[in-house]
C-alpha cells in the first residue's frame, strides 16, 4: 500500500535548475576577464615580436624612398618639362634598378615602369606623365609600410610554423593584416580628404594639379588595397609558396592590368585615368587570389610540411642527414 505523499515524489523531477547564485557570477565575470587579459597578451607579445622586424624595415625603405618624392617635389615647382624628365628617370631607370636588386617586387616595380612608358605616348603626354608619376610615388612611398610588414609577417610565419604552431601562425597573419589595413585606411581618409590640394606640394601647374585631382580617388582605393596585398606576399613568402606568388603576379599585373589599361587608356580613350584603372585592377585580382588561397589553407598541414621540410637538414649525434638515414 501506498504511503500518502509517494505519488507527489513521483512527479518531482531528477533534476531541477538552480538560480544562478552570486558566486557562480563571480566566477563568470571573473573568467571572462581572464580570457580579455589572455587576448590582450597575446596582442602585445605578437606586436612587440611585429615590430621588432618591421620597425627598422619601414623606417629605412621609408625614408630611402622619400629622398625621391622630395626631390620630386622640388623638381615640380621648376617646371612641368623638368618633372616629367624626373618621372622618367626616377621611375623608369630608378625601378628598373631596385626590381634587379629586389626580386621579390621585381613585377611590381617594372609593372609600374611599363605603366608610366605606356602614358608617354599619350595625347598632352607632359602633364599625364607629371600627374601619373606623382600619384606613383605617393603610392610607391606609402607602399614601403607594407613591404616592412611583407618583411615582418614573412619571418613570424616562418617562425611559427617551424615551431610547430598553426594557431600562432594564424594570430600573427590576422594581427599584421589587421594592421596594416587599419595604417592603409587611414591613409585612404587623408588622401580623399585632400584631394584638391595634394598636387600643390609638387607642382604650381594648374593643369597637372587637376589631373592629379582627378587620379586621387583611384589612388587612395591603390594605398587600401596595397596595405593588404604586400601582406598576404609576405605570408605566402613564409609559407614557401614563393613560386605560387610569382605566378599570381605575372598573370595579375601583365595579363590582366596592362592589357586592360592599354585598352582604356588607348581604346576607350581615358587616358592616364584608364592606365590606373587597369593597374588597380590588376593589383585587385592578385588581393583576391592570395586572399582566397590564405583563407583555405590547412595550417596544420602546413606545420607537417615545414616539418619534413627541416628534417632534410637535420643531423643525428652521427653526423649524418636524416634523409640519409637506412640508404646505402
Amino acid at each position: 500500500m501506498e504511503k500518502p505523499g509517494d505519488g507527489d515524489k513521483l512527479t518531482v523531477p531528477l533534476l531541477e535548475p538552480k538560480p544562478a547564485t552570486r558566486k557562480h557570477q563571480e566566477d563568470d565575470a571573473e573568467q571572462e576577464e581572464e580570457e580579455v587579459a589572455s587576448v590582450r597578451r597575446r596582442l602585445v607579445e605578437e606586436n612587440k615580436k611585429l615590430w621588432v622586424v618591421a620597425g627598422p624595415s619601414i623606417c629605412a625603405r621609408f625614408s630611402s624612398f622619400g629622398v625621391t618624392v622630395i626631390s620630386q617635389a622640388f623638381i615640380g615647382h621648376i617646371g612641368a618639362t623638368e618633372l616629367a624628365a624626373y618621372a622618367l628617370v626616377s621611375t623608369v631607370l630608378m625601378r628598373f634598378s631596385n626590381g634587379i636588386l629586389g626580386n621579390h617586387t621585381v613585377s611590381e616595380l617594372w609593372y609600374n615602369t611599363i605603366l608610366v612608358l605606356l602614358t608617354g605616348y599619350m595625347k598632352n603626354a607632359e602633364v599625364a606623365l607629371d600627374a601619373l608619376s606623382i600619384c606613383l610615388n605617393i603610392n610607391g612611398w606609402e607602399m614601403m609600410i607594407s613591404i616592412g610588414f611583407l618583411s615582418a609577417i614573412g619571418v613570424r610565419v616562418a617562425n611559427e610554423l617551424g615551431a610547430g604552431s598553426a594557431r600562432r601562425a594564424k594570430f600573427a597573419i590576422f594581427n599584421v593584416v589587421t594592421t596594416s589595413f587599419l595604417i592603409g585606411f587611414a591613409l585612404f581618409v587623408l588622401f580623399l580628404f585632400f584631394r584638391g590640394r595634394l598636387a600643390y606640394i609638387f607642382t604650381e601647374n594648374k593643369a597637372v594639379a587637376n589631373e592629379v585631382a582627378d587620379l586621387t580617388p583611384l589612388l587612395a582605393f591603390s594605398i587600401l588595397l596595397n596595405s593588404v596585398q604586400p601582406v598576404l606576399s609576405g605570408v605566402a613568402i613564409g609559407s614557401g609558396w614563393q613560386s605560387v606568388v610569382a605566378y599570381v603576379n605575372i598573370t595579375s599585373y601583365y595579363l590582366i592590368g596592362i592589357p586592360l589599361g592599354a585598352i582604356l587608356g588607348y581604346v576607350l580613350g581615358f587616358q592616364a585615368k584608364g592606365i590606373w584603372i587597369g593597374m588597380l585592377l590588376g593589383t585587385l585580382v592578385q588581393t583576391l587570389v592570395l586572399l582566397f588561397i590564405t583563407l583555405r589553407t590547412d595550417w596544420k598541414k602546413q606545420v607537417e610540411i615545414t616539418r619534413e621540410r627541416l628534417n632534410r637538414w637535420y643531423m643525428d649525434e652521427n653526423g649524418r642527414s636524416r634523409n640519409s638515414i637506412g640508404n646505402p
